[in-house]
């Protein structure tokens, strides 16, 4: 057997590469500890989270939670006070992390004397890719520009410069995907083409990082949700974990004490006149509501309508924060 470290190094080449083939991808965003002060204001403060290959990733949280703050530091736009970033494999600090990155900031404007394919041309130069014009071209259709390529976008609505700058965002074939804000300016139908547009992105195992205050969208799309107040991750979970909870919505009449009693114990109880409400466990079993409700009229309650529901993401948001401000529900 040769002992030439050239031939054993050529040899163990196609086991090293195999064993590097079997590992799991490493996530499209890692980052670790970040925390980013302002004078006396703490923007983002200890933030960790992942985003995985494919996956759609919703930040939630209200105005000065620190969202875009935390968007601009994997970005590299913000240096952070600490913290670690890795996209894409890479160091946050390495541009070329960033060049497979697309990002579509909350505020942005546009030459307004380019038209909308001299837009995307630029940025495709700026951004060094090869892109052909029919790929461009391709992007304006997804976003639903086709018919205005040629047109300048200073006479451009606010909802269609919003689309622009999702092609943008998209035109380079970036492997991770930042969004923030992408339909504040857009209408129902054009809400709804973003929705269908971060479904194909997930389909094509692109990740997204999406910033929204549209709370019904992010609850459409999303894989998994970190909620930030006051610069701190409040929550974080599948969207399962954090809506976990399930209510049971009932209209009843003549319900006496006992009856009340045993509602309250079936979960946490409010009530208005005829609607009574029960949070009830997430271990609750199968046959819970059906017990309950035969239980209900042995007591004599008469029962006009029973709801099971689950608990809204926005419902679960405005939990979390008024837990985090002291506030009750």
């Amino acid at each position: 057997m040769s002992t030439d470290p050239t031939v054993l190094a050529e040899a163990a080449a196609p086991d090293a590469e195999r064993l590097l083939a079997d590992l799991p991808p490493t996530p499209a965003v890692w980052c670790s500890g970040l925390r980013k002060r302002y004078r006396k204001q703490t923007a983002v403060d200890d933030v960790s989270f992942t985003v995985g290959r494919g996956e759609v990733l919703g930040l939630l949280g209200p105005n000065g939670a620190g969202k875009t703050s935390v968007i601009k530091i994997l970005l590299g736009l913000v240096r952070p006070d600490a913290g670690e970033v890795l996209l894409l494999g890479r160091p946050g600090t390495d541009p070329q992390a960033r060049a497979r990155v697309g990002y579509l900031p909350e505020l942005f404007r546009y030459q307004p004397w380019l038209t909308a394919a001299e837009v995307l041309a630029l940025h495709v130069r700026l951004a060094g890719a090869a892109v052909p014009a029919r790929e461009q071209r391709e992007s304006l259709a997804l976003v639903g520009l086709t018919d205005r390529a040629g047109d300048r976008v200073g006479g451009f609505s606010k909802g269609m410069q919003q689309r622009l700058g999702l092609a943008v965002a998209l035109v380079a074939r970036p492997e991770l995907v930042l969004l923030d804000e992408p339909t504040s300016a857009l209408d129902p139908i054009g809400r709804a083409d973003v929705r269908d547009l971060l479904l194909s992105l997930k389909e094509r195992r692109v990740a997204v990082l999406l910033n929204s205050h549209l709370i019904g969208e992010v609850e459409r799309v999303c894989d998994r949700v970190v909620i930030l107040d006051k610069g701190r991750v409040a929550a974080s979970g599948t969207l399962a974990e954090l809506l976990g909870q399930r209510e049971l919505r009932l209209r009843l009449d003549e319900v006496s004490a006992e009856a009340e009693a045993r509602l309250a114990a079936a979960g946490q109880l409010t009530h208005s006149g005829d609607s009574y409400t029960v949070t009830l466990p997430a271990d609750q079993s199968a046959t819970m509501v059906p017990d309950l409700v035969a239980e209900l009229v042995r007591l004599g309650v008469r029962v006009h309508a029973v709801e099971p529901a689950r608990i809204s993401l926005e419902e679960r948001l405005l939990d979390i924060l008024r837990a985090g401000t002291g506030g009750d529900r």
